[in-house]
């Protein structure tokens, strides 16, 4: 199987707005509600509720020095975006909400990430990351690089795709949601995402 590129779509009470922020964020073309990323499209939906509960699924951003980094975090503040605690302490990356709340996190200088564009990776909250990664693999044909009790990762077209250990089952509808297809699926831990059905 080749390497499919995985996308993101983002649930947003103002889809016009939240694309706007993150095409400049990332300093890349939108095209009404859809931004165009290296290997990577992030698509805004309409939404009536707002966010009210941390999403299971976040954007980390990359950056090749330490001053890099700061810029990324300076520029995104300037665009709205606010400083966010949720619980990881002192840590070398920056962690943000965007406008309409949504985390992301900006991280210090990572030799993986260099060739990944603006985006990282996209970083799913997991109740088991291996087991999360083994499904990922099969759907996307990308390669697990690592694997740890509370970490697994995937490398492949643009960002990687990483599950990162946490205690709590899905409970809520994800307002963001990975795409590499069209029809709406489920993962084995009850995750939604467009696929091939």
């Amino acid at each position: 199987m080749s390497t499919r590129p995985v996308n993101v779509v983002m649930d947003s009470v103002d889809p016009l707005a939240l694309a706007r922020f993150w095409a400049d964020l990332l300093t890349v073309p939108r095209d009404g509600t859809r931004v165009h990323a290296p290997e990577l499209t992030l698509t805004f939906l309409p939404e009536d509720e707002p966010k009210t509960v941390k999403n299971r699924i976040h954007l980390d951003l990359a950056s090749q020095s330490a001053g890099e980094q700061d810029e990324t975090v300076s520029h995104a503040l300037s665009l709205g975006a606010s400083h966010a605690d949720i619980g990881q302490g002192r840590t070398p990356w920056v962690v943000l909400r965007d406008p309409q709340g949504n985390e992301f996190c900006v991280l210090e200088p990572r030799p993986e990430y260099t060739a990944t564009g603006p985006v990282a990776a996209i970083v799913v909250d997991a109740l088991s990351p291996a087991s999360q990664a083994a499904a990922w693999s099969a759907i996307t044909g990308r390669r697990v690089a690592r694997v740890t009790a509370d970490f697994a990762s995937l490398e492949g077209v643009g960002p990687w795709l990483e599950f990162v250990r946490v205690g709590e089952p899905k409970v809520f509808r994800n307002r963001v949601r990975l795409a590499v297809g069209g029809v709406l699926s489920a993962d084995p831990e009850g995750n939604e995402f467009y696929g091939d059905g």
